[in-house]
């Protein structure tokens, strides 16, 4: 199913028909701040199983996932001081931030070191799924390994129609991916440099 939403001012039906589609087991291509992502409720293990397929990723890489503010992101990762200031200085925005998990984050979306990658998009869509569906909503890159960020919403249901539930276009897109830092630690590191301004942690 192919859907538009506005991009500024979605509509709270079709965002209830989104989150309908989620909490059905669900997987579907969404607007961010960046580029476009797969994803699905946290919580429903089959379907981040189907979007490990989908997307011919490795089981031991785990996802990062959305969540709709900084009170939310205290329910799934352990936020010190500093790293506090960080997340309420740069978000909303294009950044992914590797945190320790809590116990509300399932096994399979931790690493080896029990972090987990957090996202709060600046993106109006993809707020307010979250926020409707009261859970964290994967954030993948909705591309399969080693292809190129596809921007165009009517090209990935080309592309991911028969496998997804769900297409949502949302307007246009930068497709570059979000930088990505990491706050486990004492001292912030950066991972990944992209859409997001680095130099203040360099």
């Amino acid at each position: 199913m192919f859907m538009t939403i506005h991009p500024e001012t979605p509509h709270a039906r079709q965002i209830r028909q989104v989150v309908e589609c989620l909490k059905d087991g669900g997987v579907i291509i969404y607007p961010t701040d960046t580029h476009y992502g797969m994803g699905c409720d946290i919580q429903n293990k089959k379907a981040i199983e189907r979007i490990y397929q989908i997307r011919q990723k490795d089981k031991k890489q785990p996802f990062s996932f959305i969540c709709p503010d900084l009170t939310d992101i205290s329910r799934y990762a352990k936020v010190h001081n500093a790293a506090y200031r960080v997340l309420k200085r740069f978000l909303p925005g294009p950044y992914t931030f590797i945190l320790e998990g809590t116990r509300e984050v399932p096994k399979m979306m931790l690493t080896k070191r029990k972090t987990a990658g957090i996202r709060v998009p600046d993106c109006a869509i993809a707020l307010a799924i979250v926020r409707e569906l009261g859970n964290p909503v994967i954030s993948t890159t909705a591309a399969r390994a080693g292809e190129e960020l596809e921007t165009d919403a009517s090209l990935l249901h080309e592309l991911f129609g028969g496998q997804v539930d769900m297409v949502i276009g949302g307007g246009s897109v930068p497709g570059i991916p979000s930088s990505v830092i990491d706050l486990s630690g004492e001292i912030p590191e950066v991972l990944r440099e992209g859409l997001g301004d680095v130099s203040e942690f360099l």
